[in-house]
C-alpha cells in the first residue's frame, strides 16, 4: 500500500475488538525498547509493561497535571520511566527505540508540529523499528455527542495527512493499515463528564445551555446499564527505513 492509497476511514471494517489484541499481534514487544507518546493516564503503558515483555518503556505526556499524576503512581512496573515531553521533541537518543506507540494522541499534537513529530519518531527509531499510530475516526454515535462541544474532525484529518506526508516523503514506510472498532462505554452522564469533559489536556468550558444540550444528547443513548458506543479506529503501522 502506498501513501496515495491510504485511507482515513474504512467503513467496511466493523469488527469490535480489544485494541490490545491488535498491537500484540502487530508489534514485536519481547525485549523491546518502547516509547509511548501521549500516554495520558498511562492505561496502555501499564497494560504493555505488565506483560513483562518490553525491556523498557519511556512514557511521554505533555500535560503537566497528568504527568504529575503519573509520577505519583505507585502501581507502575519499574521498567517504565515517565517524561514530560511532546511528540515533537522526544527525550531519547537517535536509533534508541525498537517500537514507538501513539494511542489516540497524534491528533492532540499541535497541527503545525505534526510533521516534526513524525520526523522525531523516525529519528528515535532504529532502522527497521516500528511505529504504531492509533487514531479514532471521526464517525459514529459517540462523535455526535462530541461534536457539540469539541469538533475534532479537522485535527483528526490533519493527523492522517501528517502520516501520509511522512510516508510520501520517505520519512517512514507504511507496513499496513488496520481498521476496527473498540468499545467506548459509560455508566452514566457523570462517568462521561469525568472521563471526557473533565480531561486536563483540553479545557471544555461549556455554557449552561450547551452543557444541558450535551447531557440531553448523551442521555438519548442511555440503555439499561449505561451508554454503549463503538468507536471506529485506524492504525497506521510504520517502519523506520534502513
Amino acid at each position: 500500500m502506498t501513501a496515495h492509497t491510504m485511507q482515513i476511514h474504512d467503513p467496511s471494517a466493523t469488527d469490535i475488538v480489544d485494541e490490545a489484541d491488535v498491537y500484540t499481534e502487530l508489534l514485536p514487544l519481547d525485549g523491546a525498547r518502547l516509547i509511548e507518546l501521549g500516554c495520558g493516564a498511562a492505561a496502555h503503558t501499564r497494560a504493555i509493561a505488565e506483560t513483562g515483555r518490553p525491556a523498557s518503556v519511556l512514557a511521554c505526556e505533555v500535560d503537566d497535571i497528568q504527568h504529575g499524576k503519573n509520577l505519583e503512581a505507585t502501581d507502575v512496573p519499574d521498567t517504565v520511566t515517565f517524561a514530560r515531553a511532546g511528540a515533537e521533541a522526544i527525550p531519547a537518543a537517535a536509533d534508541s527505540a525498537d517500537v514507538v506507540v501513539m494511542f489516540k494522541s497524534l491528533h492532540h499534537v499541535p497541527v503545525e508540529a505534526m510533521d516534526s513529530a513524525m520526523a522525531e519518531i523516525a529519528r528515535v527509531l532504529r532502522p527497521g523499528g516500528l511505529a504504531y499510530i492509533s487514531e479514532p475516526v471521526f464517525a459514529g454515535d459517540f462523535n455526535e455527542v462530541l461534536r457539540l462541544f469539541h469538533d475534532e474532525s479537522e485535527v483528526r484529518r490533519a493527523a492522517f495527512e501528517a502520516v501520509r506526508r511522512a510516508v510520501d516523503g520517505g520519512v517512514l514506510e507504511l507496513v499496513e493499515q488496520r481498521s476496527f472498532h473498540t468499545r467506548n462505554d459509560f455508566d452514566d452522564f457523570a462517568d462521561f463528564e469525568d472521563r471526557v469533559l473533565g480531561v486536563t489536556h483540553t479545557e471544555h468550558d461549556l455554557s449552561p445551555e450547551l452543557y444541558e444540550q450535551v447531557r440531553e444528547t448523551f442521555e438519548g443513548y442511555m440503555v439499561p446499564g449505561g451508554a454503549r458506543f463503538v468507536m471506529p479506529i485506524r492504525v497506521d503501522l510504520l517502519r523506520c527505513p534502513g
